[in-house]
């Protein structure tokens, strides 16, 4: 395949860049080096929060495009690109359903910090992994002081069987993803990797056919839209490599890495 024509390179994070055990491998930072020097752009796309990205990749946080909150923020370095915030008011109506299903907890993630409630905490070690800034509150009906993204909701099971189903009343500004297998987020809709991708395009005048992205779970099928390289991982979510043009390895087996080398070897 001809990779060379790439110019900017777009992964998830977990269940693509970093492993089952949520480490990222010992020779990424390298290949992005190489990757660099072709003078491709990298840019890392999660729902995880910015913070908790920045500290994964903090070597080049400098250098690359962070996509974090499921597209609600687009920072590079320091310059901020965009945000797509939504009512607090309207996130906890939304969520106020969901409050009753058992093995569930929620964050809502905020510009300042992730806030979690205090009567969740047994779910905290699980949880806050992914969210390396962010405060213990009792109630989110007690937070004043920040802009809000969107509100991640984890349930201990799965949260396409038992969450999904009761979002479908969900309309107006909002929509509803499922980002992995314990995870559902609901945020604006214009909060998505495919628009966040689209609006790093456009600043970079970079072109769809120019453009390769990774992604293993149904919070990547619109950025994988946005590329015509558009790899999902062995391990990704049917409907992931549905949307795909082609697969690669999986992520505990460093698919992404995998393919960075055919692309810093091709001609």
């Amino acid at each position: 395949m001809d990779f060379s024509k790439v110019k900017l390179i777009v992964t998830d994070m977990d269940g693509t860049l970093l492993n089952s055990k949520h480490e990222m491998s010992g020779d990424f930072f390298a290949l992005y080096t190489s990757l660099e020097k072709k003078g491709i752009h990298f840019a890392a796309a999660s729902g995880r929060q910015h913070h908790s990205i920045e500290e994964k990749l903090f070597p080049i946080k400098d250098q690359i495009t962070i996509i974090s909150e499921n597209g609600g923020l687009g920072r590079q370095g320091t310059q901020e690109l965009f945000t797509v915030t939504t009512n607090l008011e309207v996130l906890l109506k939304a969520i106020a359903p969901l409050k009753k299903i058992k093995n569930t907890a929620f964050v809502l993630c905020g510009k300042k910090h992730a806030y979690f409630e205090r009567h969740n905490i047994g779910h905290a070690a699980t949880i806050l992994q992914y969210y390396s800034n962010y405060k213990i509150v009792d109630s989110f009906e007690d937070i004043t002081q920040d802009t809000f993204f969107k509100v991640a909701i984890f349930h201990q099971e799965c949260s396409e069987t038992h969450l999904f189903p009761l979002t479908k009343g969900n309309s107006g500004d909002l929509q509803v993803i499922i980002s992995g297998k314990n995870w559902l987020d609901i945020s604006h809709k214009n909060a998505n990797k495919g628009n966040a991708v689209s609006m790093l395009q456009e600043k970079l005048q970079i072109k769809k056919s120019e453009t390769m992205v990774f992604g293993d779970y149904n919070n990547d099928l619109k950025m994988l839209a946005e590329a015509d390289f558009s790899y999902a991982m062995q391990n990704a979510h049917p409907s992931v490599k549905e949307m795909a043009n082609y697969e690669t390895l999986s992520n505990d087996e460093r698919g992404v890495e995998h393919i960075l080398k055919q692309v810093i070897n091709s001609n």
